[in-house]
């Protein structure tokens, strides 16, 4: 890579902190300004989506502070992340706040941000590639797509109780004309499938399940809206997961049986599971 393309980048400076998404979990897909943070920072406050193979590349004596949410175990509360973040700050560190996916894709980044901004801390927002778009990519659904899908809409799975949102619409969203992608979703696959059918959307629509995306342990259920609960447990789908719903889904038989993506050549594709009958 060349230095005086690194050298343009923004600098670092200590006392100010970096919110940074990682990616879905290739460490290939780190921006420029992602890769630059991880080099320089002092201590990285990471989430627990960050992919394997990230935090190598973090420089040498690093501090590394975990702070993942992980279910059904103790974690730190937002509040508590965000005053970390201050303190950290404002001893004169360079704070790299690491996240999976995009920091304001369902990641709380401007939650962050808000609290940083409130304590007068400096801070940078770095975009990373987002789940729902790059994991699907990497399982050969293209998330829009013309002819199947002109339009993508990103949902939430699950609110702080762990239950689906009070506020999702399922009239709205059962009449969209193109891809449903649901994140923190599995917990809640039975009822958006039951809420989707009940509202008008064809129980055969396909649904596919990309768990691990754009790593070497990425799998993909390939099913039906008739079918994706039943499946889910049937086939022991993991975490974490993107759940797709809409045509699209169909483009990718033609994609994956040749594509490239993480450790695998051409003509060999990542797992899949088969369509659910």
């Amino acid at each position: 890579m060349s230095a005086a393309l690194f050298a343009r980048l923004p600098a670092f400076d200590p006392g100010s902190v970096w919110l940074a998404g990682a990616g879905p979990g290739d460490p290939g897909l780190l921006t420029l300004l992602a890769a630059k943070a991880l080099g320089e920072a002092d201590v990285i406050v990471y989430d627990a989506l960050v992919g394997e193979g990230v935090l190598e590349l973090a420089k040498p004596g690093v501090a590394l502070v975990d702070v993942g949410k992980r279910a059904g175990r103790p974690s730190p509360k937002q509040e508590e992340i965000n005053a970390r973040l201050v303190d950290l700050a404002r001893q004169g560190l360079r704070v790299l706040r690491l996240k999976g996916g995009d920091p304001f894709v369902f990641g709380r980044g401007g939650e962050e941000c808000l609290a940083l901004a409130a304590a007068e801390v400096p801070f940078r927002v770095v975009p990373g590639v987002t789940a729902g778009i790059g994991g699907l990519a990497y399982a050969g659904i293209p998330v829009t797509h013309r002819g199947f899908g002109t339009t993508a809409t990103f949902v939430t799975g699950h609110d702080k109780a762990g239950g689906l949102p009070a506020d999702l619409d399922w009239d709205i969203l059962a009449r969209m004309p193109g891809a449903l992608v649901f994140y923190m979703a599995l917990g809640t696959m039975e009822t958006i499938a039951e809420r989707l059918v009940a509202a008008g959307k064809p129980a055969m629509t396909p649904v596919a399940i990309v768990s691990s995306a754009s790593t070497e342990a990425q799998t993909v259920i390939e099913t039906s809206l008739a079918h994706c609960a039943r499946d889910v447990v049937r086939l022991q789908a993991k975490r974490p997961a993107i759940i797709v719903v809409g045509e699209v889904v169909r483009v990718r038989g033609w994609i994956s049986a040749w594509q490239q993506t993480v450790g695998v050549d051409a003509g060999k594709p990542l797992p899949t599971i088969a369509v659910s009958a």
